[in-house]
């Protein structure tokens, strides 16, 4: 179904899957919505009575389906009419509160158990809001009561079939589980605030970080399609701007975007800039990785200098620090094509002092600097799944919002230059450290006699199960260790981090013992393979 914002709708709540797992936080209950085949869990302060707010909800809405959703609730009614009926609405003041959810992730044959479970909620209290009436549910003896829905959004998960899953919530009550029998559920959105509404694709969340005088930090979130803010005890808050696209797709913008670097990142996100309608540019150090994208509409760039002087923006992905400043300083490089004007993004996996440094360069020539390296690996760049983080010209960061619409699903943006290198760093020093553990426990299982896919059927059962843990497993068992992300880049990302502790004098123990484990991978002529590949430095 579209995306977009939600009208009070009515629904019941009914029993969830066996193996679908309740969102953690307030009680919730799992509503099929009257009309639709679309379910959701929704919060128990998030449903109100449906004959109260029967007329309300229908003044609203004028379609001809939710003209059938009340339809199909009145002859659920009469199917009902000899039982009790009964319902109470309880008003509780809540200061600006609302909810978004999203479900993300890739559908796989076999792992439809696990990853129902992997869900991402994010409630977030309203801003310039109203306040917000709660709502509890009774019932006496499984009698069914119709209730109108809060407002909500939640994008679908990519690859699942089309069937709107909003992870919505509801308020606590006594008889929540009498309810949950078959209560006829509907929602009421609350007022939204009036925003400038900005392009955008339902699947993506941008959070905005800024860092304050107090030691507390204060995001800001631009939250596609959802006004919301969030305060935790003062201490952080997140911002959501709307912004809708037609037809629920990203409008591309209208800015001339050059790219730099078509490795296993920078192909997949030049070719998702292009199906997104963008106006591309290409440029490779070996040029025949051109040609692909030149026939998918991509204009080709003989240098760097010349990329950067005819696009507007200009992103760049290559491998680590000496390419980044070669790419920039280097014969036709960056800078010679920088004037007033020209934004450069950098999206490569660098330390903080390179970009500081490119940032100097750009800026001293006029130019706009961002650094937004990437989270992820090849398939998700070629899903147009990453997470980016992102850093120093604010305004740049939002001019790239289709951009990065179109090649993630998130982006923060993290204030200054250098604290997405830092924080880019920490991550993957965390996944290197990780994917070392995992090969280790795999190795140690085989060398003492017990099955490896055993082993990881029990991860898989537990609180480790993740779409990263399985993957990696399974390449391991399959020994095909074809690069999904490079084992040499992920060796120089620990390498880096672990200066990065060695500036501030911090401890990095597990990263430096990994480090040495991938360091043997790499003598083993494991570089270029998957970074799963450092199962072999532990074969005797």
């Amino acid at each position: 179904g579209k995306l977009g914002r939600y009208p009070p709708w009515p629904g019941k709540i009914v029993n969830p899957p066996k193996d679908l797992k309740k969102p953690r936080g307030k009680k919730c209950f799992f509503v099929k919505f009257f009309g639709t085949e679309d379910h959701a869990w929704i919060k128990v302060e998030q449903l109100k009575p449906y004959h109260p707010h029967k007329e309300e909800m229908i003044k609203i809405n004028k379609g001809k389906r939710f003209q059938q959703a009340v339809d199909a609730v009145e002859e659920f009614l009469r199917k009902t009419k000899g039982k009790d009926q009964a319902s109470s609405h309880n008003s509780s003041e809540e200061k600006n509160r609302r909810n978004s959810s999203e479900e993300r992730g890739k559908q796989a044959a076999g792992e439809e158990k696990r990853r129902a479970s992997l869900s991402e909620g994010k409630v977030k209290k309203g801003t310039g809001e109203g306040k917000k009436r709660g709502s509890s549910v009774s019932s006496e003896r499984g009698s069914k009561s119709p209730l109108k829905r809060a407002q909500d959004q939640s994008p679908r998960k990519r690859g699942r079939p089309p069937k709107d899953e909003k992870d919505l919530t509801i308020p606590e009550s006594s008889t929540v589980k009498r309810v949950m029998t078959g209560t006829v559920a509907g929602f009421k959105w609350p007022p939204s605030v009036s925003e400038p509404v900005k392009d955008s694709d339902p699947h993506f969340h941008h959070f905005l970080l800024s860092q304050t005088e107090k030691p507390a930090v204060c995001y800001q979130a631009i939250t596609k399609k959802l006004k919301v803010c969030e305060e935790e005890t003062g201490s952080t808050s997140i911002q959501a701007a709307d912004s809708t696209a037609v037809n629920g797709s990203i409008t591309p913008t209208d800015k001339k975007i050059g790219f730099l670097g078509l490795g296993l990142m920078g192909s997949g996100i030049v070719s998702n800039l292009l199906k997104m309608g963008h106006t591309v540019t290409v440029w490779n150090r070996t040029a025949e990785k051109c040609d692909l994208f030149i026939q998918e509409g991509a204009r080709l760039g003989r240098t760097p200098a010349e990329v950067v002087s005819t696009c507007d923006i200009t992103f760049a992905c290559v491998s680590d620090p000496k390419a980044a400043k070669d790419l920039v300083l280097g014969p036709s490089g960056v800078l010679q094509g920088i004037r007033p004007g020209k934004c450069y993004v950098d999206m490569s996996t660098v330390d903080a002092d390179t970009v500081t440094e490119l940032a100097q360069v750009i800026v001293s020539r006029g130019g706009r600097f961002l650094e937004a390296p990437v989270s992820g690996n090849q398939q998700l760049s070629n899903d147009g799944m990453l997470v980016i983080l992102a850093a120093g010209d604010r305004g740049l960061y939002e001019d790239c919002s289709s951009c990065f619409q179109a090649m993630g699903k998130t982006s923060f943006f993290l204030g200054e230059v250098g604290n997405a290198a830092k924080m880019m760093l920490i991550v993957n020093m965390v996944q290197g450290s990780f994917m070392a553990t995992i090969a280790e426990g795999l190795t140690l299982a085989q060398v003492t006699g017990q099955s490896q896919q055993t082993l990881l059927d029990i991860l898989n059962q537990g609180q480790l199960a993740s779409i990263f843990l399985d993957q990696k497993c399974q390449n391991i068992l399959q020994g095909n260790f074809k690069p999904d992300f490079y084992l040499k880049y992920i060796q120089k990302d620990l390498r880096l981090a672990i200066a990065l502790g060695d500036s501030v004098n911090h401890p990095t123990p597990m990263a430096a013992a990994a480090n040495e484990v991938y360091k043997r991978a790499k003598a083993l002529d494991q570089s270029d393979n998957d970074m799963s590949a450092v199962y072999r430095a532990y074969i005797h």
